[in-house]
């Protein structure tokens, strides 16, 4: 944890010296575990899932960055995302139970055009549950949630669609693991992070730097 600068550091001397960091890699591993710990024990009362994955997503860049990443720093990054980005979770959680009442209405057969109304709320539960994971990855601290999100849905729709469709895979991971053993969710979701950082760098080496920083 409080190695996070000598672990940069070890990881670009390997790089220069053209070898494998290994024992990097197996760090960022475990770290990733970790955070999906922190994250899924901050989002618990469930309205703070995107400040707890926003401060989730900060931690893991400050690791690969090599600068300090402790406890400390993690904690701070939550409280700066819940101070600001909690209105903004709100209305994510609004539209993801308006969808869920709509897949709801559509399975319990009541109105005629079920199959079409169940496939445009999946639909939209795909595409909003992926924004807020890419708004939550891409803001910076401080920064502006409305403006992350514009361009996380632009991301999300037009210019990166293969990026959210690997989080829908991870997605997928997160619910497989904990339906086999529930406490499996929490490395889980922290691979979950992982994907979600690795997505938008992906994404800014391809066209840029992403909205929203």
């Amino acid at each position: 944890m409080g190695g996070g600068a000598r672990w940069g550091a070890d990881v670009r001397a390997a790089v220069r010296e053209g070898g494998t960091p290994g024992g990097a890699r197996f760090a960022l591993f475990a770290e990733c575990l970790l955070t999906g710990v922190w994250v899924l024990i901050a989002a618990l009362p469930l309205v703070t899932l995107l400040p707890a994955f926003a401060a989730g997503c900060g931690h893991l860049r400050r690791h690969l960055a090599g600068e300090r990443c402790t406890r400390r720093e993690f904690a701070a990054g939550l409280r700066e995302a819940v101070r600001t980005g909690l209105g903004w979770s709100l209305l994510w959680w609004t539209g993801v139970a308006l969808l869920a009442v709509d897949l709801w209405v559509a399975g319990s057969g009541a109105l005629p055009g079920a199959v079409p109304m169940a496939a445009a709320a999946w639909a939209g539960l795909a595409v909003l549950t992926v924004t807020g994971l890419r708004t939550a990855a891409v803001r910076p601290p401080g920064g502006s949630w409305a403006r992350a999100a514009a361009g996380a849905l632009r991301r999300t729709c037009v210019t990166d669609p293969g990026g959210s469709a690997l989080l829908i895979g991870g997605l997928a991971v997160v619910a497989v693991a904990a339906g086999q053993q529930l406490p499996l969710a929490a490395p889980a979701l922290g691979c979950l992070v992982a994907c979600a950082v690795a997505v938008e760098r992906r994404c800014e080496a391809r066209v840029g730097q992403p909205d929203g920083r």
